[in-house]
């Protein structure tokens, strides 16, 4: 996998990798995830929204507009730091292990998450944690391993869940208990409290833990709890809880931020629509299995 270095917009003199794969490993990556998607989309929780089928930044938006505007007032807006480059590879290959039991499949996404860098100086180099931005596999990966924090925290949204109906949630809060919905955007996400600032906290220091286990920790500079009074930015957009003008009718407003996130609107990025293209012409003449094996045996 060749390294391609690209600068991070709106971060002065910071530079972002990208792994990209050649064009035979696209096409195995493509239909590897073909065969992985499926299984894993029948568990991910519906409240992650990059990189999955009939989804995209806006649905995640509208969720926020739903949430903030019955009570959720208290945001805890979260990055992660180098999400795609620390990963634990044990740890992921642990979460797919869950659903997956055949060994060819597991070795072959093993292969990937360890077939190294060449760097642009011409040099080799391992790769022991992270899967390379650029693959087309690699989304799928990441929600993968996110998938932990999301069934942490939505758990109590499950039937029978201490959040899983109105009435507990009214329940909760008329005791002083905070009750919260998380919106994820591949490794952006939010956490939207409905209690105050301390509750908020205490939901930052949870996340920390949970994620720990998947090699991956907040940002400090980038994770903040916010009120939406305040407003936040979210994947491109300025979110924040105002006053109607000229009337006294509070509503949760979207504007756009001073520093777009590039893609928000797209839901699947160009190099893996190509990919999911390529392989949809090859499968038409080549077994599915047979582009795996040689690829594990090549």
């Amino acid at each position: 996998m060749r390294e391609r270095k690209i600068p991070k917009p709106g971060e002065s003199g910071k530079v972002r990798s990208l792994g990209i794969p050649t064009v035979a490993d696209r096409v195995v990556q493509a239909a590897l995830e073909l065969v992985l998607e499926p299984i894993f989309e029948a568990d991910f929780v519906p409240v992650s929204y990059g990189f999955r089928p009939q989804r995209r930044a806006q649905d995640a938006n509208a969720e926020i507009h739903h949430y903030g505007s019955h009570g959720y007032r208290w945001v805890l807006d979260a990055d992660i730091e180098a999400c795609f480059d620390s990963i634990s590879h044990s740890g992921l290959m642990d979460r797919v292990r869950l659903r997956v039991k055949d060994k060819r499949v597991l070795a072959l996404v093993k292969a990937f998450l360890k077939a190294g860098i060449l760097t642009e100086f011409g040099e080799i180099k391992g790769t022991h944690t992270g899967t390379p931005q650029g693959g087309t596999l690699s989304p799928l990966l990441a929600n993968i391993a996110l998938s932990v924090l999301d069934e942490h925290l939505m758990g109590p949204w499950k039937p029978g869940g201490t959040m899983s109906t109105e009435s507990r949630r009214a329940g909760r809060r008329a005791k002083g208990l905070p009750t919260w919905r998380l919106i994820r955007y591949c490794d952006d996400f939010v956490v939207l409290v409905n209690g105050n600032q301390t509750d908020t906290e205490a939901l930052r220091e949870d996340v920390a833990h949970v994620l720990e286990p998947m090699g991956l920790r907040l940002s400090p500079a980038k994770t903040q709890v916010a009120s939406l009074g305040d407003g936040f930015e979210f994947l491109g957009f300025h979110i924040q809880w105002r006053r109607k003008r000229g009337t006294d009718k509070w509503y949760v407003y979207t504007f756009i931020a001073d520093r777009p996130s590039s893609g928000t609107g797209q839901s699947e990025p160009p190099d893996r629509m190509w990919a999911r293209g390529a392989f949809a012409l090859l499968r038409c003449t080549i077994p599915l299995m047979w582009v795996i094996e040689s690829s594990a045996v090549r």
